[in-house]
């Protein structure tokens, strides 16, 4: 079914590449990556992480001290970078706060906060201490709560959590409550910074990498995780949008808890039904931001599910070797960087690659491309087969214009 496309009025992100736009686009233009193997709280496991600076040193703003937890630090200093939280405040002059929504993806929220108080018990009843609010810090519902607090708005909110596919599910959520005329605007993206039940969790699923994470190599062992957070401002009647919102696919093929279905058939679903959301042939689109993990399944699975959909000339890569695998907040970092890819005609390269594996056929960039793009998707794959593909044109593009 065609759905109407949308304009991002404003976007804005922050990862281990450092905060805000020009920051990303710089990093991805030059090849450079976040990854570290810098150390996280207590882990002592051999791998390398994709950590956000700094995030010890955020406090939150008045009023909202009851919030304070590492992924709400992590959504604070996206919420303020670009003038993103500038734009929402002119998008509430015009519409109301009650008619801006709060779709967001995660998928840990803040169970580091529950970590440490876990370590703080009481010796003697076992009791938590006094500052754990599990509410407003873990509970998954909480992200959706905080932005919504910071950013002044009444609209419906909540939180999507479908694994690594999350907040690229918040954006097809969002367009279809704009479409039916539910609200005017939303605010979509995702959040999700790291925990240790994360990284053993991922390790005891023998999915981490001891060195960073190389999708399409032919020796590619596993993910680096990483954290981070992305944020767009939807808006129906948006004057000079950033970049359009021409479609989305969705699909959930159940296939198994934590490996893909073997020939992507779910995958090659998603990315047909954004296909014909937006209206527009696979040979429209001029770059797909992969969902590559490299992990050796997931990596051959949307191989054979790319080279079906679009054949093996579209220009691809992943820019998980960059940022490190933000899990919830993958799909909304990863959309973020489509659009940085659309505004400055640059196709990110996929990093740390030396073997290319001749298994895999589709035209995976182990170099930065430059060249004007009109149409760029990006893939986001979670858990449980729940898969998105976003289509997005250009700013200066007119959806349903063709070519």
């Amino acid at each position: 079914m065609k759905l109407p496309p949308l304009p991002v009025a404003a976007h804005t992100l922050v990862t281990a590449l450092g905060a805000g736009r020009d920051t990303h686009a710089a990093a991805l233009r030059a090849g450079r990556s976040g990854l570290t193997q810098a150390p996280f709280e207590t882990c002592t496991l051999s791998t390398w992480l994709g950590i956000v600076d700094g995030l010890d040193t955020v406090r939150m703003p008045a009023g909202l001290e009851s919030w304070d937890c590492r992924n709400h630090r992590l959504a604070e200093r996206a919420l303020r970078s670009d003038g993103f939280d500038g734009a929402v405040a002119a998008a509430v002059r015009r519409h109301g706060a009650d008619r801006i929504g709060v779709l967001v993806g995660t998928s840990t929220s803040g169970i580091l906060s529950t970590e440490i108080a876990y370590r703080e018990r009481d010796p003697a009843s076992g009791a938590l201490p006094a500052w754990l609010d599990y509410q407003r810090a873990q509970d998954t519902a909480a992200v959706a709560g905080y932005v919504r607090a910071a950013l002044g708005l009444a609209g419906p909110s909540y939180v999507v959590s479908t694994a690594c596919s999350s907040s690229a599910k918040a954006y097809a959520s969002a367009a279809r409550l704009i479409t039916l005329g539910v609200i005017d605007a939303a605010v979509v993206g995702g959040v999700d910074s790291l925990c240790l039940t994360t990284l053993y969790g991922f390790n005891s699923l023998e999915l981490l990498s001891p060195a960073p994470c190389r999708p399409w190599d032919a020796a590619r062992n596993g993910l680096s995780l990483g954290e981070g957070a992305a944020f767009a401002l939807i808006e129906r009647d948006a004057a000079a949008p950033m970049a359009w919102l021409l479609g989305s696919g969705e699909s959930s093929d159940g296939h198994h808890m934590s490996s893909p279905h073997p020939q992507g058939a779910g995958a090659a679903l998603a990315m047909r039904a954004a296909l014909a959301a937006a209206g527009i042939a696979a040979g429209d689109v001029d770059y797909l931001n992969l969902h590559g993990t490299g992990t050796p399944s997931n990596d051959a699975a949307e191989d054979l599910a790319v080279c079906e959909v679009f054949g093996t000339a579209l220009p691809c890569s992943s820019t998980k070797g960059a940022t490190g695998h933000a899990l919830g907040a993958a799909g909304g970092v990863e959309a973020s960087i489509a659009m940085l890819a659309l505004e400055h005609g640059c196709m990110p390269a996929g990093l740390h690659v030396t073997e290319p594996d001749p298994a895999l056929h589709a035209a995976y960039l182990r170099e930065p491309r430059v060249r004007p793009l009109r149409v760029v998707a990006s893939n986001a794959f979670g858990f449980g087969g729940t898969n998105v593909c976003l289509l997005f044109g250009h700013a200066d593009h007119t959806p349903g214009a063709g070519r």
